[in-house]
């Protein structure tokens, strides 16, 4: 028997004993926390504050989609970390494909422990992407790659059309990020799995070339397809999440160069 996908945001409370962690977690483009909420809740249960937004055209429609701009989404990413900001001593910022990027993003502004990504999007390699901003003009939407799992019977809830404008947008987004990459200091975890059909490995390709002041640590996930949160290696991922967490806060607190950029948030 298949279930509604659930679109609402998560949101949990500290329950551990050690320092106070939370984490910020983000869904994908075109999809919604549905596409990671066991992940927020395995995080839940093992005792760390959670915070997962919707973020802004999602879990709707693909028409309101095409209406947001993308700091509409790093902005709902980063309204979540400060709410977690005010309650934490530690914060580790998480996210699938485009919720990679705004991960990522907020680990380049805001003072963070860790970040821990699967299949993370940096680039868009279709040759279209540079034509989007003119193409959203007369084309309003392509047909969308969604539900790329291995695992059979398994629905994601993402929209069946993406957005020209939104993609768009996407693209300027992933651009900005790379630029912004060198700022990260905090160590990077990256589940990768080996066949993806929505993010190429150029976009591993510019994650490494770009974190030149974070280490950088690489797990194959060789089970799974993009939305690897939803597919047989989910388990070892929602683990090694905690064990990841768990190991960079033991490390002590984001370095004095990262932390002082807790207030420059980029717009």
């Amino acid at each position: 028997m298949s279930t509604s996908p659930d679109h609402t945001p998560f949101s949990a409370p500290f329950t551990g004993t050690g320092p106070r962690t939370g984490v910020v977690l983000s869904h994908g483009f075109t999809g919604s926390p549905h596409g990671v909420r066991d992940w927020a809740r395995s995080l839940a249960d093992a005792g760390y504050a959670v915070r997962m937004p919707l973020l802004p055209g999602h879990g709707t429609s693909w028409q309101e989609l095409a209406r947001t701009r993308w700091q509409d989404w790093h902005g709902a990413l980063d309204a979540a970390y400060l709410e977690l900001a005010d309650e934490c001593e530690h914060i580790v910022v998480a996210g699938l494909s485009m919720g990679g990027a705004l991960a990522l993003r907020v680990a380049a502004s805001r003072p963070v422990s860790g970040v821990v990504v699967v299949n993370p999007g940096l680039v868009i390699d279709d040759r279209r992407a540079p034509l989007a901003g003119i193409l959203k003009l007369v084309l309003k939407s392509t047909p969308a790659i969604a539900n790329d799992i291995l695992k059979e019977g398994i629905n994601e809830g993402a929209y069946s059309r993406t957005p020209v404008a939104a993609a768009h947008e996407l693209n300027k987004m992933f651009k900005d990020t790379v630029r912004m990459l060198p700022r990260i200091t905090a160590p990077v975890r990256v589940y990768r799995s080996t066949v993806d059909h929505v993010v190429s490995d150029s976009s591993m390709l510019a994650l490494r070339r770009g974190l030149t002041h974070a280490p950088l640590e690489v797990i194959p996930l060789e089970n799974s397809y993009h939305v690897a949160t939803m597919d047989n290696d989910a388990p070892g991922i929602f683990r090694g999440s905690a064990e990841f967490i768990r190991s960079v806060v033991g490390a002590g607190t984001p370095g004095a160069a990262h932390a002082s950029q807790k207030d420059t948030a980029d717009d």
